[in-house]
């Protein structure tokens, strides 16, 4: 079923997502857009990757325009990444496209299967939310948030 869904959704990510920004570097992204200032360290812990990889990513979206880097206020030692102007912007009209998108795919299923959809979806949250409670997630300050969600808004079960 999930290999499903990321089957159908990557056939129509070329009209929703035409940016050259890809899954990896698109959640970075949205972690940094909630953590807003979280270092490298933070954001690789959150991402669950090595230094190295946590800081190609950002080179790339830096050479992009996404992201900047910037001393923190806190440790020299420290770099804090923020997204910029254009980077926000680029998710806001991805989030755009992507809303359209869906609702056009709904607006097409018939009404037996739309009505379907929303048990079937209703039924998957509640199992994601029963995997993840107690789930707690870095935030840029070094406190943790206890959530549902991860820093990248995406749902957690491990």
């Amino acid at each position: 079923m999930i290999a499903l869904l990321e089957v159908l959704w990557e056939r129509g990510r070329d009209a929703v997502s035409p940016a050259p920004v890809s899954s990896s570097q698109l959640r970075v992204m949205h972690i940094l857009e909630r953590a807003e200032g979280i270092n490298l360290r933070t954001l690789g812990e959150v991402l669950g990757a090595a230094p190295p990889s946590v800081s190609r990513l950002c080179d790339r979206l830096e050479a992009l325009g996404y992201v900047k880097r910037s001393a923190s206020t806190v440790s020299r030692r420290e770099v804090e990444l923020r997204l910029t102007a254009p980077g926000r912007s680029y998710l806001r009209d991805l989030r755009a496209r992507r809303e359209e998108a869906l609702v056009a795919a709904v607006a097409a299923m018939p009404p037996t299967a739309r009505g379907a959809l929303v048990h079937g979806l209703g039924e998957f949250r509640a199992a994601v939310e029963t995997g993840i409670v107690g789930r707690t997630w870095p935030l840029a300050d070094g406190t943790r948030e206890a959530s549902g969600t991860a820093p990248d808004g995406a749902a957690r079960t491990a």
